[in-house]
This record gives structure tokens, C-alpha cells and sequence, in this order.
């Protein structure tokens, strides 16, 4: 029901209208899931039950959030990392809208693409900000869509500060990195790795040795054990998250 509700209001209504009004439109339909059982830990609405899609996921049908929104947020929070300056690259937007209301951080959102809410279109390859800007950086879903992902390592290394923190999660493979230059169009990266804008398929170790060698330090998160707050939260497992110290 849910996916047949946004894909008509996708075919009528403008994206921009879509994205200015989508909390509104969101209101509407989470009423239905209004409850006890749950809450959405970045909108904090109660819910009887997250919306289940085809692939699993569980969505939040007030703000939108997908499961690995909701960890982030958790993670950003018990590390208290959210003060000063942070960036986000190709953010969200329930996490977007979050984070540009808090007063207590300067938020530079930044989305290459244009598809996404954000401020800045920084090229991650080639960031216009000075040496040790970034207290921490939210780099969720992205360095797999990057050919020279050695050079966007040693960028945000370089923007990030001493002590800085930067969270980083793709879709993962057990074994080695797959990658092939030679795969360029869209129909052959699709087949090959999962999606037809994506250049490799990182395995955990893979990426954690090539921030290391970036310079970063590295500590893996992995989540595999649901507990009682995973299930109130409607977070997912199994999940893992890289946690990049400079």
C-alpha cells in the first residue's frame, strides 16, 4: 500500500512540491500506524508498527527514516559528536531536516548530484573547504558511486580535524573488493554490482584497509543480535557501520 501511495503521488506531483510538503502528506497516512509498541528515534512518534517494504527495510510513515537512518541518528548521539561542524554528504531527509534545526551545530549538507535536500554541492574528490574544517562527517551510501575513492578518502581526511570522527557505511561483501574499471555502463554495473550508478562492491575489510591506509583509524560496528531497543526502534540487523578516527 505504501509503495502504491508514493508512486501516484510521484506521477501527479512535482518533485519540489513533493519534497516541501512531504511531512504534511506523511501526517496523513501515519495516522494509521499511530501506537505504543515502537518509535521513530529521529521524528520520536510512537508507533504500533513500522511500515515493512518489499526488500524488508522498516520505514518510519511519519518522517520517512529507513532503519539505517534511525542507527545512524543513535550512533551520532551516544558518541556525542554532534557540535560544531559537521558535514553530510547526500543526507536524508528526515535526517536533513533534523539536522538543519539544530542550532547548537553549522550543518554543511551537500548533495554532488542534485538529488538530494542540501546546501553545498561539494565533489567529495575535491572538497572547497580549508584543511581540519569538520568536527565529524556523515558519509552514508556514497563511496561506492566513486570511481577515484582513494583520492575522496584522503580529501576528507584532510578537511576532517584532529580527533575527528567520520561514519561510513555501503553495501557490503564477504571477501575481497569487486571492482573493474572496464564495467562503465549502466546496465553492466547493475548486474554486476547491485545498482546501475554504483563502481564496486566493498567487503568490510576491504574498505576498513583503505582507510587505514588514508591514515584513518578504524573501528568496525557490526550489529547482528536484535535486542529489546533494536525492536522498539525498528532497527535492523545485521548492519555494519565504519567509524573512521583521525
Amino acid at each position: 500500500m505504501y509503495s502504491f501511495i508514493k508512486k501516484t503521488l510521484k506521477s501527479i506531483i512535482s518533485k519540489q512540491f513533493l519534497f516541501k510538503n512531504e511531512l504534511r502528506f506523511r501526517c496523513f497516512y501515519g495516522i494509521l500506524y499511530s501506537g505504543k509498541k515502537h518509535q521513530c528515534n529521529i521524528c520520536k512518534k510512537q508507533l504500533k508498527a513500522f511500515v515493512k517494504l518489499h526488500n524488508e527495510d522498516l520505514l518510519c510513515p511519519f518522517c520517512g527514516s529507513l532503519s539505517r537512518n534511525r542507527r545512524l541518528w543513535k550512533l551520532l548521539n551516544d558518541d556525542k559528536v554532534l557540535k560544531g561542524n559537521i558535514l553530510h554528504f547526500s543526507p536524508s531527509r528526515n535526517l536533513y531536516r533534523t539536522l538543519k534545526a539544530k542550532p547548537e551545530i553549522n550543518y554543511f549538507s551537500s548533495d554532488f548530484e542534485n538529488e538530494f535536500l542540501a546546501d553545498y554541492r561539494f565533489d567529495i574528490t575535491n572538497i572547497r573547504q580549508n584543511n581540519e574544517t569538520f568536527d565529524a562527517i556523515i558519509c552514508y551510501h556514497i563511496l561506492e558511486h566513486i570511481i577515484d575513492d582513494q583520492k575522496a578518502m584522503s580529501e576528507i581526511y584532510r578537511v576532517l580535524k584532529p580527533n575527528g570522527k567520520i561514519y561510513i557505511q555501503t553495501p557490503f561483501k564477504t571477501g575481497d573488493i569487486y571492482e573493474n574499471n572496464k564495467i562503465i555502463t549502466p546496465e553492466e554495473r547493475l548486474e554486476h554490482f547491485g545498482q546501475e550508478d554504483h563502481v564496486r562492491i566493498y567487503s568490510v575489510e576491504g574498505l576498513t584497509k583503505r582507510l587505514e591506509k588514508a591514515s584513518f583509524k578504524v573501528e568496525q560496528k557490526l550489529f547482528i543480535e536484535e535486542n529489546e531497543e533494536d525492536f522498539y526502534l525498528g532497527l535492523k540487523t545485521s548492519e555494519t557501520v565504519l567509524i573512521a578516527k583521525k
